[in-house]
């Protein structure tokens, strides 16, 4: 079979999308892992399959580099959204995506016909530990673990997958191929994790390197940024209410986390090239 598929990408975090209301894609799991090897396919940090939806103006089911199926992500949303107005012709600056973590409302800064950026309300950040989930009594926050011989501080907290927050002094010398892995797979996260690396640089803003949960390390990750604002505000280094520049290797992302920690992220969402692939 001969797949069509678009390629784009929020702050440098790059998937391939296929409209699924125009074709079929047989084991996604497996094709994401065949699709996604860079310099030997098309090369992503995932797969995002765009659905239809009976509740929503679309649905989205992603899947990582590894195969295994994630609940959502932020970058990957945020360009779901401009590929259902740019290209599904939704007309509409206000729209929702149905994905595993709920209906996401999403906000599209339009300039002439270009979706230019796209604000998500991504819900509320959970630090319950049962729902990240994570083995801890009481909520997981600056709580010390082991992870590669060294004792380290973590805030646990889910953004509808999970995430563990680091704060460093420097991201720039963290060997994450190495000690990547080890974290992903720590005991104490029994679905495994999402890790961030946190320099603040002030209150309004940080400097992120993240190690995402079935892909290794990547330019951006929306959700990650989202639980780093969110622990941020939660140990008293930013304050609610107050939007939050995370500066990313491939971007910078902008986070705003109310006092109840509903959180909302704004970002760009680039299309980059459509094609086909003969499977």
């Amino acid at each position: 079979m001969v797949l069509f598929f678009y390629k784009m990408h929020g702050a440098g975090n790059d998937y391939i999308y296929v409209d699924c209301s125009k074709q079929n894609l047989p084991v996604p799991d497996k094709m994401a892992v065949k699709l996604c090897r860079r310099h030997f396919s098309i090369g992503g940090d995932g797969l995002v399959l765009i659905m239809p939806s009976l509740v929503a103006d679309g649905k989205m089911k992603m899947y990582n580099a590894d195969g295994s199926e994630g609940d959502m992500c932020g970058n990957a949303i945020r360009c779901v959204g401009a590929f259902l107005y740019e290209h599904r012709k939704i007309k509409k600056k206000t729209l929702t995506v149905e994905t595993n973590a709920g209906i996401k409302k999403l906000r599209l800064k339009v300039v002439g016909r270009k979706v230019m950026s796209v604000s998500v309300d991504m819900g509320k950040a959970d630090f319950t530990p049962e729902n990240v989930p994570v083995l801890s009594d009481g909520e997981m926050i600056e709580k010390e673990f082991t992870c590669c011989g060294e004792t380290v501080k973590g805030t646990a907290v889910s953004m509808g997958n999970p995430h563990n927050v680091i704060f460093v002094d420097s991201v720039s010398d963290l060997d994450l191929e190495k000690i990547g892995p080890y974290y992903e797979n720590n005991p104490i996260f029994p679905n495994r994790v999402n890790t961030e690396f946190i320099r603040v640089i002030s209150g309004t803003e940080l400097e992120m390197r993240v190690w995402e949960r079935g892909s290794g390390e990547t330019l951006a990750c929306g959700t990650g940024a989202c639980a780093s604002v969110a622990a941020a505000v939660k140990t008293g280094r930013c304050k609610a209410n107050v939007p939050v520049d995370v500066k990313l290797p491939g971007g910078t992302l902008t986070v705003t986390v109310a006092k109840d920690y509903s959180v909302t992220l704004e970002g760009p969402c680039e299309f980059v090239y459509r094609g086909t692939i003969r499977l």
